[in-house]
């Protein structure tokens, strides 16, 4: 069990998608309603004792997806046997006792809570599995808690959950999945935001999709909601669509989820005030912000306040489709509706009730209907386009239809009744319109009037970035940043082992296929960046992590504290032919690609003794023949204070402090323990005097010094110290580049202002004071 804020965006292995990232959201300031997730251990665990694990995945090796019938017999058989398993009293006893501390917080003897499923692929970047695995809301009590989360668990094996894995080449045996348990939101109105439009891909708005009651029925399409769009440079409201909303979801005084039919006056009022629609953008472009890509996300007011439910990466976005050549005549209009997927399609008209009825539909058809949902997914691939009656942005049609790039419409009120089955129409999604027969349809212009430019303040202290997944390289390296400080190798190995522990592709003769998938991925960001520096961090899971990989529990010990157990340097010692690939990859990169800006970092280096071996292990690679190649080393562990001399003489480039582990361990708190939360703090003075002696014992030793830790994107007042102490370099997340460089720029100006006013030089700026300049080619690094 792990409590939402012990919980960051790199802990999908642990608590899922949904877990990750509101444990990302609560550490960003953003307003979260509480809650703790059942881990995905938790599942291995109960998979494990019930004998289940080998069995379904004996059902699952051989199942053809695209035989409806055998799909839905054998996943109702897998449902069967999850649901009649018990869940073994390891997992439940914390559980009880977690909802019991949730409520005690809430000052309730049993609080209403929302029961997500979180699974390891979810709300990925590429994979959304919309609306797939399972969510209760208003649970209540222990007991109810626990018979939710083993739903949940069992919706991993649902038919329309088995054929998006396998139609999005995702393997059964790395699959997990953890439970998110929330504290209920009563909400008097809730929706969605996109940080951009996700039908056009205009990413200078914010559009809002609103409906009172329970959030439900706007997330599954089932009401057509209130539309808004925020400009997102001054959060002005620029479009305003006011729909007809026949009920709203809410929660009775005996605790049931209940539908509530609205009069046509309450049906036709807006759901949200013009306050409440610019509070939710500005929460929006924060979020936006801080991932750095588009996010998707749900939101609920109740009191008055707006509170975050969720976040996830937009998987598919629309663009502005070509014009076509003639526009269609008034009179040969259809319907009208929300253009939810962009595109033009023209086909014969298949009206469906059901997904029962999915056979009728044939390959280039326009599929009509009063609203998707996740078991139509097989239906919807034969389809041309797609129209519905129901819905808006974030409706299941409307995500399917931009993952599967076709036009959709959504949110019509009367196409079931309006198109007649078998004739031929033509979607034009841009308009969101539906033409009777075959016709090419103009859209009239659009222009767009473009931001002013920001220009970035030049500053003599580098600012770069922490960075993990290879598909936001492009966009992030466009931003004004000197290069990449810190390179989660963690993230790209998740992505190109999809999720099997490295030890298991070598079991299975795999080791040259992974060595080759890591340096791709390796030179996607050396690529982006070309020619400023981008420091590689060779792997750095911890053992609970690494056990959360298919495989993994096979190779992994079980550590009381995985933070400083089986990891970093030592592990490459234990595992040499492991830490032998990422090298290889590295080296592949820097000379077959001939991508020279690529550098290498090794994490949590315990002892001398340790760094010395792992040098010559990166000496043995042949990395270090190349004189301008970079060995740089994490401070993290305190004991490297002691060191400096000893690894500049090693021939180590540069120290890049991780302020995280640091603080741990030099404050004795544990940051995975959310009793101790109020302890951890980077701004402690015994860490702010760690962070000053490091920057000035690595520059008498002539290491250069950077640091890569969470506290300079958070508080502006500790970069401000870094820089007065003449950091070299500051690397930090995408979201806090503008505001970071500033901070800098203005910190070295008041430096400058006061050596000109008292004609002292400020040690550590301005001419390496305090330095050896060590070689020519730093005129690269960080």
């Amino acid at each position: 069990m792990r409590w939402f804020e012990t919980l960051r965006q790199g802990d999908v292995l642990v608590g899922g998608g949904k877990g990750a990232n509101l444990g990302e959201l609560i550490a960003a300031g953003v307003p979260v309603p509480p809650g703790f997730v059942v881990t995905s251990a938790a599942f291995d665990a109960f998979l494990r004792q019930s004998g289940l694990r080998e069995p379904i995945l004996a059902h699952l090796r051989d199942l053809d997806v695209n035989d409806t019938t055998t799909l839905q017999q054998t996943a109702r058989e897998l449902q069967e046997q999850v649901l009649a398993a018990p869940i073994p009293e390891e997992v439940a006893e914390p559980t009880r006792r977690a909802y019991a501390e949730l409520s005690r917080r809430a000052g309730q003897a049993e609080e209403f809570v929302a029961v997500r499923s979180s699974a390891t692929a979810e709300d990925r970047p590429h994979t959304s599995f919309a609306g797939m695995n399972e969510t209760f809301l208003n649970v209540r009590g222990a007991e109810n808690v626990l018979r939710a989360v083993r739903q949940c668990w069992a919706s991993l094996y649902g038919a329309r959950v088995i054929f998006y894995r396998r139609e999005q080449g995702l393997t059964e045996e790395g699959m997990s999945i953890a439970v998110a348990i929330q504290r209920m939101v009563n909400s008097e109105k809730a929706g969605v935001l996109f940080t951009l439009n996700p039908a056009t891909g205009d990413d200078s708005v914010l559009v809002i999709e609103s409906s009172f009651g329970l959030g439900d029925a706007v997330v599954s399409g089932s009401v057509r909601p209130d539309r808004f769009e925020v400009r997102k440079a001054d959060l002005a409201i620029t479009r305003r669509e006011i729909r007809h909303k026949d009920f709203l979801d809410t929660r009775d005084e005996e605790g049931r989820n209940v539908r509530r039919e609205l009069s046509d006056e309450d049906a036709e009022r807006p759901s949200l005030s013009d306050d409440e629609v610019r509070e939710i953008a500005r929460l929006g472009r924060q979020i936006g912000e801080h991932y750095g890509a588009p996010q998707d996300v749900e939101w609920a007011i109740e009191g008055g306040r707006v509170y975050i439910v969720q976040s996830r990466p937009v998987t598919a976005v629309g663009s502005q489709a070509p014009a076509g050549k003639a526009e269609a005549p008034h009179d040969g209009v259809l319907v009208r509706g929300l253009g939810a997927s962009p595109g033009i399609a023209a086909g014969r008209a298949r009206v469906l009730a059901s997904a029962e009825e999915g056979a009728r539909v044939q390959e280039g058809d326009v599929l009509v209907t009063r609203m998707t949902a996740p078991d139509w997914a097989p239906v919807m691939r034969r389809a041309a386009a797609i129209v519905t009656d129901e819905g808006g942005m974030t409706a299941h049609a409307a995500i399917v239809s931009r993952e599967l790039g076709i036009p959709c419409i959504v949110g019509t009120g009367e196409a079931t009744r309006k198109i007649a089955d078998g004739e031929v129409v033509t979607v034009d999604a841009r308009q969101g319109v539906v033409y009777r027969g075959e016709v090419e349809a103009e859209a009239p212009a659009q222009p767009v009037a473009a931001a002013p430019a920001l220009v970035a303040p030049a500053t003599g202290t580098r600012l770069l970035v922490n960075l993990g997944e290879p598909e936001r390289a492009a966009a992030v390296a466009a931003q004004p940043v000197d290069g990449v400080g810190l390179l989660r190798l963690e993230f790209l190995i998740l992505a190109v082992t999809e999720n099997v522990h490295p030890r298991r592709l070598l079991q299975q003769g795999r080791g040259e296929e992974y060595r080759q998938k890591l340096a791709e991925g390796l030179r996607t960001f050396a690529a982006a960046f070309a020619p400023r520096p981008v420091i590689c961090r060779s792997s750095d899971f911890r053992t609970n992590e690494y056990r959360g990989m298919e495989g993994g529990a096979e190779f992994e010990p079980e550590e009381a504290n995985p933070m400083i157990g089986y990891r970093g340097a030592y592990r490459y010692l234990q595992e040499p032919d492991l830490f032998r690939l990422e090298l290889d990859a590295v080296r592949q990169v820097r000379e077959e690609f001939r991508l020279g800006n690529l550098h290498l970092m090794i994490p949590f280096a315990r002892t001398l003794h340790e760094l010395r071996q792992c040098k010559a292990l990166v000496d043995a690679s042949g990395l270090s023949r190349d004189p301008h190649f970079e060995l740089w080393v994490m401070a993290e562990v305190p004991s490297i204070l002691y060191r400096l001399e000893d690894y500049a003489a090693l021939g180590i480039e540069g120290i890049s402090i991780g302020s995280n582990d640091l603080t741990q361990l030099l404050l004795g708190v544990d940051r995975d323990n959310e009793r101790l939360a109020p302890l951890f703090d980077e701004r402690d003075d015994a860490v702010m005097g760690a962070l000053h002696d490091l920057i000035v014992g690595a520059h008498q030793a002539g290491l250069r010094c950077s640091i890569c830790g969470q506290a300079p994107s958070v508080y502006p007042e500790v970069t401000e110290r870094l820089v007065e102490w003449g950091i070299d370099s500051i690397s930090i997340n995408p979201d806090a580049i503008e505001v970071t460089r500033r901070t800098i720029a203005a910190a070295e100006q008041r430096l400058l202002l006061a050596s000109v006013r008292d004609g002292t030089p400020r040690v550590g700026y301005g001419s390496a004071a305090g330095r050896t300049v060590r070689s020519s080619h730093h005129t690269t690094s960080p």
